[in-house]
């Protein structure tokens, strides 16, 4: 089943959006639209647009601005428990937070005395640490950091304690980890390997893991291969539902792996965010463009 711009595949999708739920283009300009996260105190979008080295900041009040150039070629957003803008940033390849007066500081940029690649996503649990991927996406090429080897010499995936400072390895057998995201009560933690996108043969598919003891990932498996494109960015809605980029749009999976139906977006889809001031819309960052639909929770 079909209706303008939504692929119904199972009955659940369409208890997912909104009645006459139309997905709405907000504004377009960027090179890759990458890692939106949303402020609730002022009904704003904060996004990267990563080849162009810069950040915008979208509110329904006034639009569109440029909230911060240079951005060292950010990628990933996300909020800690204190409200605070959390940062992936591939030229400083290093975790940074905006602090309340406007200082970007350092959280992590090293792991045994050797400097990350370029952080690509981040998240925050429940207990405050952050978890985040680090491929070397920005040490590639000059398009989007600059091009040097990898001091670490593999792709991990990583947990840091901002309150200790530990900074550890959870997982070190992704080709290139992406996009992370939490289940509802956080005891499963979705990786999405997006190896595709240099290499024909590679991986297109998010793994989940159960989270034992808070800490440390175990038992990971392969819960979705997307198709057609990449998994890059994902959500996790408080129901367990699994929004993730596709190269069709974003692709919409229950808790169990069945894909429920897409939401087509016009161009190659990085990343989505929860937000309004409901929260109920859905809003998705795609190549040059950022988009918002109504969801039914």
């Amino acid at each position: 089943m079909q209706r303008e711009g939504i692929v119904i595949e199972d009955p659940a999708m369409q208890e997912l959006l909104a009645p006459n739920a139309k997905l709405e283009r907000l504004w377009t300009g960027a090179k890759w639209a990458e890692g939106p996260v949303y402020f609730h105190e002022d009904d704003s979008l904060v996004w990267s647009d990563v080849p162009n080295n810069r950040m915008f900041k979208w509110t329904t009040k006034d639009g569109t601005r440029l909230f911060r150039a240079p951005s060292q070629f950010a990628n990933g957003n996300y909020r800690d428990l204190q409200g605070r803008l959390v940062t992936c940033e591939h030229l400083g390849r290093r975790i940074s937070r905006t602090e309340p007066d406007g200082n970007v500081i350092t959280l992590v940029g090293h792991f045994e005395g050797k400097r990350l690649n370029s952080p690509n996503d981040v998240t925050v649990k429940t207990d405050g640490t952050i978890w985040f991927t680090d491929p070397d996406y920005g040490i590639m090429s000059n398009d989007e950091g600059y091009k040097a080897p990898s001091e670490i010499g593999s792709n991990n995936v990583y947990r840091f304690d901002p309150v200790s400072g530990e900074v550890s390895v959870v997982a070190d057998d992704f080709d290139k980890p992406n996009g992370l995201a939490f289940s509802p009560n956080a005891d499963k933690l979705y990786i999405s390997d997006s190896s595709r996108s240099h290499d024909p043969n590679g991986k297109h598919h998010i793994r989940v893991f159960d989270v034992r003891d808070g800490r440390h990932l175990e038992n990971g498996r392969v819960f979705a291969v997307i198709e057609p494109g990449i998994a890059d960015g994902l959500r996790i809605d408080p129901h367990g539902h699994v929004f993730t980029s596709a190269g069709d749009g974003i692709h919409v999976y229950s808790e169990a792996g069945k894909r429920l139906g897409k939401i087509l977006v016009a161009e190659a889809v990085s990343n989505c965010t929860f937000g309004g001031p409901r929260p109920n819309r859905l809003f998705i960052t795609a190549t040059s463009s950022i988009y918002a639909i109504d969801l039914n929770a």
